[in-house]
């Protein structure tokens, strides 16, 4: 059976539920789940109140769907604090001798379990293998736990699957890490019975958009982001759309974006979309990886959540595209960890650069279930690509990269690969100083030294053929949206108009900088060109299929132009 899709909806007005009913059915849901609790709160006494009762069956009639009913209790995040008996109560009445039941009852497992009356009174609502009634309800046993995962999880589990009245049963927990998402899927593979499992928020979303991977009977997904009834729901157009949830299957590969943070990142979009043109039986999630205070920190949060990614059999986890800031985590694993990753490319690029931003798993093509652990940097290929198409080459040129993360490593590395004199600014020149002195022992340039570094503070007297910022000034959102990584007006009169100012920021397209360089008539190129340059390497070497380039352009401007 494949995975349904449900959309909650928090009853609060009769008219406006039933409204989100229709548009949850117009999107593509199969069922939808009326959160009724904060219709009768129990706080005054609301669930006796007659005419509330025959509001709500007449909701449940005129719904285009199935319908889930809960009225969640207040202990399991739920807005109802009235008393158990009256809570089930309310429930009989919406369930039991009426001509339009919901479909399923969702209860909660520790509710179930407190006595024999509620389990008594709740059993009369729902369909019983044991007794011969018309009762067309079917009983979801819950849990929930917004903390973390229960440490009785499993018998907690165990006892819901026993529950022969029981058709399905629901475990959601707040997922601490990408790495819980594992052993909820190893829980839908060898459930007894059909069985939801859900990690809520930022680090769960994987659970939601791979339940039909594993079996899960089925997943949520709300109208839209103010509606969501827990923490990481997607929207229906999200999980249907840019997840292609209806063409996951055992066999969908996966493969995501690593980084923290990742919610905004724009990668998902268009290699999905990529996906959905080629034909290619893949999803690509958003995968966050805290970051600590230090490069070491950093490096151990991301090692051990990849690794698990990694040697997971279960998930066919084939690649990834690694951002902010664990572009140089990765390329730590492939200079110190060469025997399980090794660096891709024709020059060394990511031990010389220091740097890394894309992984690739592949088949070695040796007997044995083994496989290739590839680390490249796109980044690099990118930039050397649009530098090369803006000055016709950098040979014996002057570059100044402004900024000495993964993005500027990468920067500095090309240009002096391809001969160009390079000076790395960072407000630590200190930092500067280490990115230049690696890159100039890797490349074994100690003689002549091709890239050296120079404080922030002699950027705006700095005469070059190219800036290129890699830092997140000007970025939307960022720590100075509306500031100039570069003195580009204190540099106009000494600078030809062939001067290139290049951004790697692509949010906004147009940033402070490169609007202050195209009004002074220097070339520019945005950092949407870089983005989608280095996507369609990533894409081509995880599919080897020509990436659809023009369709990551095109889908990257229109987001951010309408955002």
């Amino acid at each position: 059976m494949p995975t349904l899709v449900c959309v909650p909806i928090p009853v609060d007005d009769i008219e406006r539920a039933l409204a989100d009913a229709n548009q949850a059915k117009l999107l593509g849901a199969d069922l939808v789940e009326l959160r009724i609790d904060s219709y009768f709160p129990g706080s005054e006494g609301d669930q006796e109140d007659a005419r509330r009762v025959a509001e709500l069956q007449g909701l449940i009639a005129e719904c285009p769907l199935p319908v889930i009913l809960t009225c969640r209790s207040a202990e399991e995040g739920g807005d109802y604090d009235g008393d158990e008996v009256d809570r089930v109560s309310l429930l009989e009445k919406l369930c039991v001798n009426t001509d339009h039941p919901p479909a399923y009852l969702d209860f909660e497992l520790v509710s179930y379990q407190k006595s024999a009356n509620i389990r008594q009174k709740i059993n009369l609502c729902v369909d019983h293998p044991k007794q011969a009634r018309d009762v067309r309800t079917r009983l979801i046993l819950s849990m929930h736990d917004f903390d973390g995962r229960p440490a009785d999880l499993m018998r907690r589990l165990a006892d819901a699957w026993g529950e022969p009245v029981a058709s399905v049963v629901k475990f959601a927990y707040r997922a601490r890490s990408i790495r819980d998402n594992l052993e909820i899927f190893e829980i839908l593979k060898d459930a007894p019975k059909p069985t939801i499992g859900l990690g809520m928020g930022e680090f769960g979303l994987m659970s939601r958009v791979l339940a039909p991977k594993f079996g899960g009977f089925l997943t949520f997904a709300s109208l839209r982001d103010e509606t969501a009834t827990a923490p990481g729901q997607p929207t229906i157009s999200d999980l249907l759309g840019m997840y292609r949830f209806r063409s996951i299957g055992k066999d969908t590969k996966l493969y995501g974006v690593i980084g923290w943070p990742v919610t905004q990142s724009m990668s998902p979009l268009i290699h999905n979309a990529g996906f959905e043109a080629r034909g290619w039986d893949g999803v690509y999630l958003p995968m966050p990886v805290a970051a600590g205070d230090d490069q070491e920190t950093n490096f151990h949060s991301f090692h051990s959540s990849l690794m698990e990614l990694v040697e997971s059999k279960m998930l066919d986890f084939k690649g990834a595209s690694v951002t902010l800031p664990h572009k140089e985590s990765l390329s730590t694993m492939a200079r110190e960890h060469i025997s399980d990753f090794w660096d891709d490319s024709d020059y060394g690029e990511v031990t010389q650069s220091g740097s890394a931003n894309t992984l690739h798993i592949r088949a070695s093509g040796l007997p044995g279930d083994n496989s290739e652990r590839l680390v490249c940097n796109t980044d690099i290929r990118a930039i050397a690509q649009l530098l090369g198409e803006k000055m016709r080459g950098v040979n014996g040129k002057s570059v100044a990269v402004i900024g000495a993360g993964g993005v500027g490593r990468a920067a500095a590395f090309i240009a002096c690969d391809r001969a160009a004199h390079v000076v790395v600014f960072n407000r630590s020149e200190d930092r500067a100083r280490d990115v230049a002195d690696q890159i100039n022992s890797e490349m074994e340039l100690d003689g002549e030294s091709r890239v050296r570094s120079a404080s922030i503070h002699e950027l705006s007297t700095f005469e070059s053929h190219a800036f290129i910022n890699c830092t997140p000034v000007g970025m939307a959102g960022g720590p100075d949206p509306e500031g100039l990584s570069i003195p580009v007006h204190d540099l106009a009169g000494k600078l030809p108009p062939e001067t290139v100012f290049f951004d790697t920021v692509y949010n906004p397209i147009e940033t402070p900088m490169l609007k202050a360089a195209r009004e002074h008539g220097f070339h520019t190129i945005d950092g949407v060109e870089m983005f989608v340059r280095q996507a369609a390497a990533q894409f081509e070497l995880w599919t080897g299929e020509k990436a659809p380039v023009q369709l990551f352009d095109r889908l990257v401007r229109e987001k951010l132009s309408a955002d």
